[in-house]
């Protein structure tokens, strides 16, 4: 537990030194859903209603941005070889990240949805349910992603190709994510759609950090 306390902590200080980057994962997640509304023009009724998919989108294309520092530099400078001689399992290291990578990536826009809502005039009670989604969902974004780092940390250029490989994972995530915004299919549908995401999100966060260890192995050997 030691170790593990030890990686996030040390994952949590480099990505605040560079603080740059959580500032232009924000600026990137504004900036694509403030954008819409001039594609599809000032209509407020239309933009409420495609608003949790504007939202959804743009936390999932911002999400892409951090995946290239997840375990590139360790690789790089020689920490992750160390990571993979330490008594600590590989696994719990990759699980360390992926909190790390939620709380500097996620987390960040979760608290700057509140200006996408204000752009997208959504309403309270939409916007409520778009956080409580938000919250249930991205770390399941965070653990694919950490899966796809893994995968092309050995590649060059691997930034490019990770969210080619986790797009079609991430693609379900995406889909009940917005279900769990809209009331369109009833509020049935909005409850199911947020347990199934719910669902993924635990499975995801439970399995990636095995399967990334295993991609990390196999990739370095």
């Amino acid at each position: 537990m030691t170790g593990f306390l030890g990686v996030l902590k040390r994952e949590l200080r480099l990505a605040l030194a560079g603080g740059g980057e959580i500032m232009t994962l924000v600026l990137f997640f504004i900036i694509v859903g403030a954008i819409v509304p001039f594609a599809v023009g000032p209509d407020q009724v239309l933009l409420a209603r495609i608003a949790p998919g504007i939202i959804w989108i743009a936390a999932f294309l911002a999400m892409l941005l951090g995946l290239d520092r997840l375990f590139r530099p360790d690789r790089d400078d020689g920490t992750l070889a160390l990571y993979r001689l330490a008594d600590m399992p590989l696994a719990g290291v990759v699980a360390a990240k992926v909190i790390a990578h939620w709380l500097t990536a996620a987390l960040p826009l979760i608290l700057a949805s509140p200006f996408l809502a204000m752009i997208l005039a959504m309403d309270g009670p939409a916007f409520l349910r778009t956080l409580i989604s938000l919250l249930v969902g991205t770390p399941a974004l965070a653990a694919f992603g950490a899966l796809g780092a893994a995968i092309t940390v050995a590649v060059r250029r691997g930034g490019l190709l990770a969210p080619i490989l986790i797009a079609p994972l991430c693609v379900p995530v995406l889909i009940f994510g917005v279900g769990a915004i809209s009331t369109l299919g009833g509020p049935g549908q909005a409850t199911s759609a947020m347990l199934l995401l719910a669902a993924l999100s635990l499975m995801a966060v439970a399995l990636s950090p095995f399967a990334a260890a295993l991609a990390i192995d196999w990739t370095e050997e």
